[in-house]
Order: C-alpha cells, then sequence, then structure tokens
C-alpha cells in the first residue's frame, strides 16, 4: 500500500472547496492536464483561469496529493495512492453543519472501518520516528532517577488534566496538580471532577509498572483499564449490553454485546499485529473510540491504552498538553462518520513532537 510520505500534515487537513474538487476530479481520471482542468470548472460554471489552476495543482503536489510529471505541452498530474482513511478534505466546511444535516440517517458501526486500519504512519515518516527515539532513549538513559520519577509525575498530571477536560472536567491544570501531589480537591468542583482525575493516575501508574504487558493488548488488559478508568463514578464495568448515543454525530456504534465483544476484538488484533508503537498507538486511540464498548469511558480509555503501546515500545508518552478539545473531538467525529483519520493522526503526530520537546530534557 502506498502513502503520502511526503505530505504536510497541516496543510493537508484543510483544503479549501476548489482544491476538494480537483482532487475528486484528478482520482476520476488517470492523470489531468491545465488546460483539461480549466474545462472542467467550466463546464461547473466556475470559471477558472489557467494561471490560477496551475497554482492550485502546484499547492497540491506540495502537500503531496499530486504529483507532475512530463514537460511542456506533455506536463500533466495525477493523485498520488492514499490509505483510504487519510484522504484530504475540507472538513472544517463539513463539520460547521448541524449533525442532521451532515448526514441525513443513522451513521452504523462498520466492520470494515477496523479491518482497514493498519499502516496509518508510513515506513517514511516511521524512520523519522525512529530517529527522534534514538534521542528520547540517550536523554532518558542519561537523567538521575529522581528527575525520571518527576517527568513522569509532571507527564501524569498534564495528561490527566488535559484527558478529563476533552470529557468536560473544569479543574484546572493548577487544580490538578494540587490535587495529585496534594490530595487535596478543589473548592466549588464536584466530587466526581476530582474522581476523574485521580483515576486517570491510578490507570497511568498501573501502565508505568506493568509497562511489558502492554506489547500485546488483551480484552482483560482493556477492561482493567476501564475499570481503574471510572470506578466511583457511576459507570457499569465490562462490555455494554444497551446502545449508546454519541453527542453532536448521528453515528451509532454497535449495540449487541457478542458484535461489540467480537468489534473490540478485531480491533484489539489490529493494534497487536501494528509492526512499531506509534501505529499501535494511534488505531488504538481510534479503535476502541469508534468501538464505543463500554457504557462510558471510552475515549479516556482509548488515550490510556495509546500511552501504553508507546511505553511498552520504549518511547515517549503523550501528555497531550497542547491539544485543543474542540480539534479532539472534531478528529473523532471524522472517523466516525466518514472514516477519515487524518486529522486523528495529525493531532497525534503533533503531540508527539510536543512531547519530546517539553519532557526528559
Amino acid at each position: 500500500m502506498c502513502h503520502l510520505d511526503a505530505i504536510n500534515h497541516k496543510n493537508m487537513t484543510q483544503l479549501t472547496n476548489r482544491q476538494q474538487k480537483i482532487l475528486e476530479f484528478a482520482a476520476s481520471k488517470s492523470s489531468i492536464k491545465n488546460a483539461e482542468l480549466v474545462a472542467f470548472f467550466a463546464e461547473q460554471n466556475e470559471p477558472l483561469s489557467r494561471e490560477t489552476a496551475a497554482r492550485e495543482l502546484s499547492a497540491l503536489v506540495k502537500v503531496g496529493v499530486l504529483e507532475k510529471f512530463g514537460k511542456g505541452r506533455s506536463l500533466a498530474y495525477r493523485m498520488v495512492v492514499a490509505h483510504p482513511f487519510l484522504k484530504p478534505m475540507d472538513y472544517e466546511s463539513y463539520l460547521a453543519q448541524e449533525s442532521d444535516k451532515r448526514t441525513l440517517a443513522v451513521i452504523s458501526f462498520k466492520k470494515e472501518a477496523l479491518e482497514k486500519l493498519d499502516e496509518l504512519i508510513s515506513q517514511k515518516e516511521l524512520a523519522v520516528l525512529e530517529a527522534k527515539n534514538v534521542d528520547y532513549k540517550r536523554r532518558v538513559a542519561n537523567l538521575p532517577p529522581d528527575i525520571l520519577k518527576k517527568e513522569f509525575e509532571r507527564i501524569t498530571i498534564e495528561f490527566s488534566w488535559k484527558s478529563s477536560k476533552i470529557e468536560g472536567n473544569t479543574y484546572t491544570l493548577l487544580d490538578t496538580e494540587t490535587l495529585i501531589k496534594e490530595s487535596r480537591e478543589a473548592v466549588g468542583h464536584p466530587k466526581e471532577e476530582a474522581v476523574m482525575i485521580l483515576n486517570h493516575k491510578k490507570a497511568l501508574d498501573y501502565i508505568f509498572g506493568n509497562k511489558q504487558k502492554f506489547k500485546a493488548i488483551s480484552l482483560r488488559d482493556t477492561e482493567d483499564i476501564h475499570r481503574l478508568l471510572v470506578k466511583g463514578l457511576n459507570v457499569n464495568f465490562g462490555l455494554r449490553e444497551k446502545p449508546v448515543g454519541i453527542t453532536g454525530t448521528n453515528y451509532r456504534p454497535l449495540d449487541n454485546k457478542y458484535q461489540i465483544r467480537e468489534a473490540l476484538e478485531l480491533g484489539l488484533e489490529k493494534i497487536n499485529t501494528a509492526g512499531d508503537p506509534w501505529n499501535k498507538a494511534l488505531i488504538a486511540l481510534i479503535a476502541i473510540s469508534y468501538t464505543q464498548p463500554f457504557e462510558d469511558g471510552n475515549k479516556r480509555t482509548a488515550r490510556l491504552l495509546a500511552n501504553a503501546c508507546l511505553l511498552a515500545g520504549g518511547v515517549c508518552p503523550l501528555s497531550l498538553r497542547s491539544t485543543g478539545e474542540t480539534e479532539y473531538k472534531k478528529a473523532m467525529l471524522l472517523f466516525y462518520e466518514l472514516q477519515n483519520a487524518l486529522l486523528a493522526k495529525k493531532l497525534f503526530l503533533e503531540q508527539y513532537d510536543f512531547s519530546l520537546a517539553n519532557y526528559f530534557l
């Protein structure tokens, strides 16, 4: 399978409507020329000059979705074959619509969405990540034990804060630090918010202390992490036995316990058969969230398992500190509704670089 090895993720996730149309036109043909593109837009009653067409084609070449070949009058462009889940799109325009207008009918769970969930991070990208990991391992090896412990504590605090905030928790980062370090709850906040944050700490502590256990993640491991995360929050343990809805989308996960188990086991198989910790982590982040195997706490479980994959593989965990909650939710919605993982991948790689740049220095 070919991938967008030269992709610029920052630009790739947000194309204009016109660029999206150009890609759709290019995808319908083996190759296109400037004149053909101008004629296509003329047929759409959207006049486009040759100069503008050339600029748009060059921009799409720059972000890695088109490639050009030939010279002079023979110059043409063709699609770079990409993972089916990494197609560029104007996601802001798509998500600006109300959920009932984006999709007129209920969107059902698709087994093939899990079956194709592999190799989201290409070999060329993995080579870059491996090189960065060499430096990370060197830094960690040279840190005194007490500093190493403090860095893991810092990631625990910041991850627990951000992961909880994504779920609507209103603790500040300073509140979270005080809670975890001094066991003092913030005044004016519901007890459940403190429990949610402390549960994150317990789950991370468990993963830190059992890294090798997560080289291959079992159904039992997944349920154990979920149990740690939702204990004391009035959430039932184990695979859910009733339907679950997700705010802001018409996507409906499976509602049959036996099918849910099969889907979760398939997702875990995709995680465990991935050949590197980064793909494992990204697949975990998406697959568990998409399957929604539990009554509540699914995305939290996905985020913890993603870090478990990274730690088991000897690479830097994520704190997610600089992740925007809205962007994170958008990334999940795009996969729920369209099986588009481009924004999720972009956020994952950005947060990995953030962790490398801010911890274990």
